[in-house]
């Protein structure tokens, strides 16, 4: 039977005094992969950031895997995966010292890393197609190698739930299908993934649920709505079909 992971109850976060999240709610269950998607502005990112404690919300409640989110300490079942901030700016060190990161929840900062760790990070590695860089400086890797490091770093944490925030935006074609291969494998071994998306690409065979969110409410939640219209197009990449426009100058959250 399928058990709650994430519990998203009548969620509402303001920045600045203007609404991002409106009385939100959302349920995601064991073994689902749920995409977030809208334009920009419309409260995705935002929803994650609430989710993981990242911003609060003025009212409502998150819970993680059936305890409520201020009271949750198991992080180590949580992998989350940024919107892309270039893994190798300013930073000397190795792929595989990046990923090795990921463990640190799991073994705690004092504990030196075991042969549990070091097969965790060759896995990881070796899921997002990076074994044969994993001595190399991230800032010698393209930005599509980069992002497949951050997933990598997740991963190695060995998570029961990734959350990702538009993983793929900006990544060429071979770490997109990289990426979707190890998404794949982590949702086969019985993983739950929420992730943010403009467009899916090889993802979407993955997606079990879609969740629409427009003008900081959910306006869809059930099947991949197919792209209609000018969204269709080649190079489209917003994935909203629900609603009108977003207004022009909300950056995305």
């Amino acid at each position: 039977m399928s058990e709650p992971v994430i519990t998203v109850t009548h969620g509402v976060v303001g920045y600045d005094g203007r609404p991002v999240l409106r009385d939100v709610s959302l349920a995601v269950t064991t073994g689902e992969v749920v995409a977030l998607l809208g334009a920009n502005g419309s409260g995705k990112s935002t929803l994650i950031r609430a989710i993981l404690g990242l911003v609060p919300l003025s009212h409502g409640t998150v819970e993680l895997f059936g305890t409520p989110l201020r009271r949750f300490r198991h992080w180590h079942r949580v992998g989350y995966v940024p919107q892309r901030l270039g893994a190798g700016s300013g930073v000397p060190a190795t792929v595989r010292e990046v990923v090795a990161a990921g463990r640190l929840a799991r073994r705690g900062v004092l504990r030196p890393p075991g042969a549990a760790d070091r097969a965790a990070v060759a896995a990881a590695l070796s899921a997002v197609g990076l074994a044969d860089r994993a001595g190399d400086p991230v800032a010698t890797l393209s930005g599509g190698q980069q992002q497949r490091t951050l997933i990598a770093r997740a991963l190695a944490g060995e998570p029961d739930l990734l959350v990702l925030d538009e993983p793929t935006a900006g990544v060429d074609a071979v770490s997109q299908e990289a990426f979707a291969g190890a998404l794949g494998g982590f949702v086969t071994g019985g993983g739950t993934v929420l992730l943010v998306a403009h467009e899916l690409g090889p993802l979407r065979p993955l997606i079990n649920r879609a969740v629409v969110v427009h003008q900081g409410y959910v306006a869809h939640d059930g099947a991949v709505p197919e792209p209609a219209g000018h969204h269709a197009e080649p190079g489209h990449d917003h994935v909203h079909p629900h609603g009108p426009d977003e207004p022009v100058g909300l950056w995305s959250r």
